[in-house]
């Protein structure tokens, strides 16, 4: 959804309204830069294979990534191709904490799926990823 449009010399600013619809914050033992690493290349070859994709998911893309800071990945799900998921990662108490949030700026799905994503994406991140980091 477009919120507004301006022109800056000969530039043309869009401005995208994005929904949050998912998010959750929790610690990962190692430093930003570890999690970073993982979260920037899950497919990376020697790395444990936390991304493990369920049917009518896809390998995410990253869109946008800053060391150790922001990791930004595309959609999962074909169905929601806007979708992305947004990392932010900053140090806490030895290790880091990372926030997840799933952003759109398409209509929410209902509430069901929107359950289901978030427990897919929790699933992923603070169980199969966290579990690498504790072997």
């Amino acid at each position: 959804m477009v919120c507004g449009i301006g022109v800056e010399g000969s530039a043309v600013l869009i401005l995208l309204v994005v929904e949050e619809l998912a998010s959750k914050d929790k610690t990962q033992a190692p430093p930003a830069w570890v999690v970073w690493d993982a979260l920037a290349d899950p497919g990376h070859p020697g790395s444990s294979a936390w991304l493990d994709l369920a049917d009518g998911e896809v390998a995410p893309q990253v869109l946008e990534a800053s060391r150790p800071t922001l990791v930004v990945w595309s959609s999962l799900w074909p169905d929601r191709p806007h979708d992305q998921v947004r990392f932010e990662l900053r140090p806490k108490d030895g290790g880091c904490a990372v926030r997840w949030r799933l952003l759109s700026p398409d209509t929410a799905p209902p509430a069901e799926v929107i359950k289901h994503r978030r427990h897919r994406l929790n699933f992923l991140i603070n169980g199969k990823l966290r579990a690498t980091f504790d072997l």
